[in-house]
């Protein structure tokens, strides 16, 4: 019998930073590593991709955040940017960024770590949207963003690094 197989949800942002909903099994690592993914950072609180991602050779930070539309701390973005640019350091590297559904959380840290490259924040939430048409940036979360941007940015001097 022919059993459909369900293709990964993942959109690239740019040729190197990708957002989506939940991997959860084995078959679905193994084709984000086909699409050239070697970096994860795993927003959900459901489910924790690390041994997934060990069996696959792909490095994963489990960053797990409940999606209640609550504050977010400044620690939750610092690990998340702070693994995202290590990882992109790496010319050859590709990073997906995900949450359950890719909706809220995934681009919420998606967001950050544009900023983080020097983004404007305007422009890096029209190209989020714009290629994921699904993705709702709740207020709360765009100000959690804003926060940790003015403390990160007063830590780490302004964002001078290029857009990725």
């Amino acid at each position: 019998m022919g059993e459909r197989r369900k293709s990964m949800d993942m959109t690239w942002i740019t040729d190197r930073i990708a957002v989506g909903g939940g991997i959860w099994v084995q078959e679905k690592m193994a084709e984000l590593v086909r699409e050239g993914v070697t970096h994860i950072i795993d927003m959900q609180i459901e489910f924790d991709d690390t041994p997934l991602g060990q069996a696959a050779g792909v490095e994963v930070l489990w960053n797990p955040v409940d999606d209640d539309f609550k504050p977010k701390p400044y620690e939750v973005f610092q690990r998340g940017v702070e693994f995202a640019l290590q990882a992109l350091e790496d010319d050859t590297a590709k990073l997906f960024i995900h949450c359950a559904a890719g909706v809220h959380r995934a681009p919420m840290m998606t967001l950050a770590v544009m900023r983080a490259t020097g983004w404007e924040l305007d422009a890096a939430m029209e190209l989020i949207q714009g290629r994921r048409y699904v993705v709702d940036f709740a207020d709360v979360y765009v100000q959690s963003v804003e926060r940790f941007m003015k403390k990160y940015e007063k830590n780490n001097g302004a964002a001078t690094r290029e857009k990725s």
